[in-house]
């Protein structure tokens, strides 16, 4: 593994600037640093997920594999020319969701986030998620974005919605479904 930081602060981004995994510089409000900082703090949101004791141990061994390939896609952003997103994390995160979604009911209706503090967490998680996915998508607009990055975050906010489901059944035996008719 390379250098580890044994200084915290440096400093070098009192000016309004950021350091690149290349070395380069660049203003900590650009596109890049929007993209893989929301996908750090998305990954942040699923430690929030993995906080709660009731998140089986299936869900929590898939949440942390995500977590380690969201590390890795930040470190694909950060470094301009990098590749770290292979077509099988994709395919990885797609037999996951189809695994957790066989068991869920056909949804009939939308479904508001809730159903218990873990799966509140998750559809925040992947609200955020969302969002991840639009920097990026902003990003790729004026700078090189391979396709799996998008494809990556895309199905990651799928997985996340049906990971929710499971865990409002698990936590409070149902979700909460909208209904404009409740008043």
């Amino acid at each position: 593994m390379g250098n580890r930081l044994s200084k915290i602060y440096t400093r070098t981004g009192d000016d309004g600037s950021t350091g690149l995994g290349d070395g380069s510089r660049i203003q900590k409000d650009s596109p890049r640093v929007e993209a893989f900082g929301t996908v750090d703090e998305a990954n942040s949101a699923i430690g929030m997920v993995l906080a709660h004791d009731s998140v089986p141990e299936i869900v929590r061994f898939c949440l942390t594999e995500v977590q380690h390939d969201l590390f890795e896609l930040g470190g694909e952003l950060c470094i301009p020319g990098h590749s770290a997103v292979q077509q099988d994390f994709i395919d990885r995160l797609e037999n996951e969701l189809d695994a957790f979604n066989a068991d869920l009911p056909r949804l009939k209706e939308f479904i508001l986030p809730g159903g218990g503090q873990a799966a509140a967490a998750c559809h925040l998680a992947r609200t955020i998620v969302r969002r991840a996915e639009r920097r990026v998508a902003s990003l790729a607009k004026n700078e090189d974005v391979r396709p799996e990055v998008i494809r990556y975050l895309n199905r990651l906010s799928d997985l996340l919605f049906v990971i929710a489901r499971v865990l409002a059944r698990v936590e409070s035996g149902r979700e909460v479904l909208w209904d404009r008719q409740r008043v």
